[in-house]
């Protein structure tokens, strides 16, 4: 499975009163913490998405991770070559240089075919996060007002915080109403983050999210 990515979320918490309480008699208890990424990784939906994804592109899945052992396998003995070389008196830059570009080479060419093979679950991925996170600001809004959260952090933002104060939990909570399942199969016009497509006209471009990632 390719790594969780969510390329947009930082755009996402970063819209203008994304962090502060909506009601102006809401009561300051003090600052929060949360981490958007985990948030929708811990969603109902997206444990979901991931498995039906898991499933349907298996055998693209598992012919990748073969391909990738495969590769690793016919790369070594060309990195081992090149670092014996680098080692020998009188290595230069200039003598290393072909074996260099034949990995640089052989590495393109595996990340191209490597990309081909998982490009339909990525995109999968990719469609379902972005179902989930269009409604990641609304979750975040809700979670600050119902504890009366005034500044809301991203964890590596606070020097120090209680666990408490970590409301990510409430986030994922409130994702789980707001959107507790997702498609995995997106129209045939959709692009990652692109603007006009289905079902995302109604939320600008700054308060949606997709996948990085995995």
């Amino acid at each position: 499975m390719t790594k969780f990515k969510l390329m947009l979320l930082a755009a996402t918490l970063a819209a203008p009163g994304t962090f502060v309480a909506g009601s102006a008699a809401a009561q300051v208890s003090g600052i929060a913490v949360a981490n958007p990424e985990q948030a929708v990784a811990a969603s109902k939906a997206w444990t979901a998405a991931r498995g039906q994804i898991q499933s349907t592109y298996k055998t693209q899945l598992d012919q990748a991770n073969t391909r990738r052992n495969a590769i690793q396998a016919e790369l070594q003995p060309l990195v081992t070559a090149y670092q014996t070389a680098a080692r020998a008196p009188g290595a230069s830059e200039a003598s290393l240089r072909p074996q260099a570009q034949a990995i640089q080479t052989k590495q393109q060419a595996a990340q191209a075919e490597l990309s081909r093979l998982t490009q339909p679950a990525q995109r999968a991925e990719a469609y379902a996060i972005e179902q989930i996170s269009a409604k990641l600001s609304d979750a975040v809004q809700a979670a600050v007002r119902a504890r009366n959260v005034t500044l809301l952090l991203r964890p590596e933002a606070a020097l120090f915080a209680q666990p408490a104060a970590d409301i990510t939990s409430a986030i994922t909570a409130e994702l789980d109403k707001s959107v507790p399942s997702v498609g995995i199969t997106p129209p045939a016009n959709w692009q990652p983050g692109g603007a006009g497509q289905q079902g995302a006209a109604a939320a600008p471009a700054a308060q949606r999210a997709q996948p990085q990632g995995r």
